[in-house]
């Protein structure tokens, strides 16, 4: 009786077919063609014919939906596989995506991008990204159609609804001149499915009005119960202090001239506002810098808000340039328990116990993550963003950015020299520490869920800043493109 099973095509031998290469040797068999339980496809070439998915956003240009000629040149295989043949293949089509997303992005969205309508501004205390909207940074409606705006926001949001984060929507400056449509924000809100609410920890309504309180009542019979508790009205800009460091929002100046309009419209809430400012805590990073100011020099236990030259310099126990805290986080992390949790670095935790993991830290006391990896992965978090200098140094930062500009070709050669030349020996050696540990944890990644992608999102911004705190919504890609390369090419980079 005839076998019914149809051998099927390598990926190198399909190739060969398709572009008419007939004389190739004829007994040449992938080693997939031996996996009886691989699925029994297809392959059509319809969908060469295809356009290239942009992901719903703006239509490409003709010339970008034809795969450059020496991509589709006939394969010269003289049956032998091609070790490089699928690497090199996918190399070219990340250039083609890259190139293909950039210019979408410059076409379609580089106006809202310019206008600050979207700001990342780092993360909250318990290693949340916050994210601000500002209404008065919306360009007038006959400029600008609802449904790129939607898109935009959509394509913004999607680099960080994976992990936790906040959301600061600041209503002052919505004209009829800029407030779109109720229909909008009834598609909007279906727009935005489960992934972008799932994460959402908290929605800070600032300065609402009338019409932000009604818009809510209309939407509320379709709004989740458990979605309703995360928003949360705030008159004035000192009520969001025991939330949010002020001080790290970027809140455009119209925000601020309103605020105290109002404040002096209402001397009661002025006052408290005062108050508020006078007794408002120092972050760890501002206690060490007071502390100097006033000729005090910070406790020799402490490791958070200073220096790694001062950390170095205070702890006899610190091997290899490594901080003792970064050391107990990264060992505890290690154990295979913890390197498997789930969305490990993308959880918040209990932000009451990350201050006192900071104290014990700062005080020299044994610390204890209660067998909890968001503990630890939090804490690791928030020492590096409350370094006096980010990691990868002030020096590095313009240059990172120039990292998309740069090829294929270029970026091994431009990035050793960046880490091996640029670093200081003790950021070198602590950057490497956390690369080769963030290595193994996306190795992992089909437990973890953490991609070196998804990792670079998480810590990007924890390992560069600019000198003045403010990063720019366009800084971040570079960043994290940055962060994902030393990722996956750290046996490379790390030589020494």
């Amino acid at each position: 009786m005839e076998s019914e099973y149809q051998p099927k095509l390598g990926p190198v031998r399909a190739f060969q077919v398709l572009h008419g290469n007939s004389e190739a040797d004829e007994s040449f068999t992938s080693l997939s063609e031996y996996h009886d339980y691989e699925p029994r496809l297809e392959f059509d070439d319809s969908e060469l014919t295809q356009p290239i998915p942009t992901d719903g956003l703006a239509p490409l240009p003709p010339e970008l939906l034809d795969i450059p000629d020496n991509l589709l040149q006939r394969s010269g295989s003289d049956g032998t596989i091609e070790e490089n043949f699928e690497e090199e293949l996918a190399t070219k089509l990340e250039e083609i995506y890259t190139e293909i997303a950039a210019i979408s992005l410059d076409d379609s969205f580089a106006e809202l991008n310019d206008s600050g309508l979207v700001e990342v501004v780092g993360d909250d205390e318990i290693g949340r990204r916050i994210i601000v909207v500002s209404a008065c940074r919306l360009p007038p409606n006959k400029d600008q159609h609802p449904d790129l705006l939607l898109r935009y926001l959509m394509f913004t949001l999607d680099k960080y609804v994976e992990q936790d984060y906040s959301l600061v929507y600041l209503h002052c400056g919505l004209t009829r001149n800029n407030k779109p449509p109720t229909s909008w924000l009834w598609k909007a809100y279906k727009a935005f499915d489960r992934k972008y609410k799932k994460n959402l920890k908290a929605l800070y309504l600032v300065h609402p009005t009338n019409f932000i309180r009604i818009v809510f009542q209309m939407l509320k019979p379709a709004i989740s119960v458990k979605f309703g508790r995360k928003v949360m009205y705030f008159n004035y800009l000192h009520e969001l202090q025991p939330h949010l460091d002020l001080d790290k929002l970027s809140i455009p100046q119209q925000v601020l001239e309103y605020d105290q309009l109002l404040l002096q419209k209402n001397p009661k809430a002025s006052e408290i506002a005062r108050q508020l400012a006078e007794k408002k805590p120092p972050t760890s990073q501002q206690s060490g810098d007071e502390a100097r100011k006033v000729g005090l020099s910070p406790p020799p236990t402490q490791q958070f808000g200073v220096s790694l030259q001062f950390i170095k310099e205070n702890n006899s126990n610190m091997v290899d340039s490594i901080p003792p805290v970064v050391r107990q986080c990264v060992e505890f992390l290690s154990q295979p328990d913890a390197l498997e949790t789930e969305g490990i670095f993308r959880r918040s935790a209990n932000i009451s116990v990350i201050k006192e993991l900071q104290r014990s830290c700062n005080k020299g006391e044994p610390i204890s993550f209660r067998n909890c990896p968001h503990n630890a992965a939090v804490l690791l978090k928030t020492f590096l963003r409350d370094l006096e200098e980010p990691l990868l140094t002030f020096d590095l930062y313009e240059e990172i950015l120039k990292f998309q500009l740069w090829s294929n070709r270029d970026k091994p050669r431009h990035v050793k020299i960046l880490i091996l030349e640029w670093l200081p020996p003790d950021n070198y050696k602590l950057l490497k520490y956390i690369i080769q540990f963030l290595w193994k944890v996306q190795d992992r990644s089909c437990l973890n869920k953490m991609t070196s992608s998804n990792l670079a999102v998480v810590f990007g911004p924890n390992l560069s800043w600019p000198p003045n705190g403010q990063m720019s919504l366009q800084a971040i890609a570079p960043i994290n493109s940055f962060v994902d390369f030393l990722l996956k090419n750290q046996e490379t980079i790390f030589i020494i």
